[in-house]
């Protein structure tokens, strides 16, 4: 099947979904629905290890902002929901490859693989509190992978911190030089390809529960405040159309 917004190619056990709307990678749902028709197709193959990269300066820059407005929101949010639930159900490895700027729910797609490589140039934030909302998935795995503390200060400042500063905060795996990344990328790899794809299966299956984790629930409940509490907010909406009419928000709650 040939795609509008994103490469997929399967290779002995690496399937590589590639994010190709340049310049900066932005999800809208047309794309995400891409992506999940991907993942869904990986169901009937062998899968050992799933990658993510992207074409262009950016992973991704995010979700599209003007589909958080009005009727869509719920549709996005399904959807966007809908990588992160797929993935999920898959028994592959994830890793992500990281070359630019990976913002909102780039930053989340990137780092809720199992595995992510990052070039130094690579960045990583949620700005989402800036325009008025928080960021659902990264409210769900920034706590469990990093610092609560800092996983808090990252998700309420929305700001952006480089790939050494990821590393450091054990967000990421490794940092590579720029020039070198995909060569780097194939030595990473390499580690993986000679095992065995069904011990990877159980072994993910049986790191996960060893964390005593329902993550698909503490998703669910995320999802009813985003939805039903905070889309409901006069800043909610406030913060999106400052954001698309390239004006700065006036909060009604300071």
């Amino acid at each position: 099947m040939s795609y509008k917004h994103i490469q997929i190619e399967l290779k002995t056990g690496l399937a590589t979904i590639t994010l190709d709307r340049e310049p900066l990678n932005v999800l809208n749902i047309a794309m995400m629905k891409e992506i999940n028709q991907a993942l869904d197709s990986l169901k009937r193959e062998k899968v050992k290890l799933l990658l993510f990269k992207a074409q262009g300066k950016a992973f991704s820059a995010g979700v599209d902002v003007g589909e958080h407005l009005g009727n869509q929101v719920e549709e996005m949010i399904e959807v966007f929901h809908g990588i992160f639930r797929r993935m999920d159900a898959l028994p592959a490895i994830s890793i992500a490859s990281v070359q630019g700027a990976a913002l909102g729910g780039g930053c989340e797609l990137a780092l809720y693989c199992d595995l992510v490589l990052a070039s130094e140039k690579a960045k990583f934030g949620q700005p989402e509190i800036q325009v008025g909302v928080f960021p659902p998935i990264a409210a769900l795995i920034f706590p469990r992978i990093t610092g609560r503390k800092k996983a808090l200060e990252l998700i309420l400042s929305g700001e952006t911190i480089n790939a050494q500063e990821a590393l450091s905060l054990g967000l990421i795996n490794i940092v590579v030089p720029h020039e070198n990344l995909e060569e780097e990328l194939e030595k990473f790899l390499g580690k993986f390809r000679p095992l065995s794809g069904l011990v990877f299966s159980l072994t993910k299956k049986a790191f996960y529960a060893g964390l005593m984790d329902p993550v698909d629930r503490g998703l669910k409940e995320i999802e009813k405040i985003y939805l039903q509490e905070l889309m409901k907010t006069q800043d909610a909406e406030e913060g999106l159309k400052a954001f698309l009419e390239k004006r700065k928000p006036v909060w009604k709650e300071a």
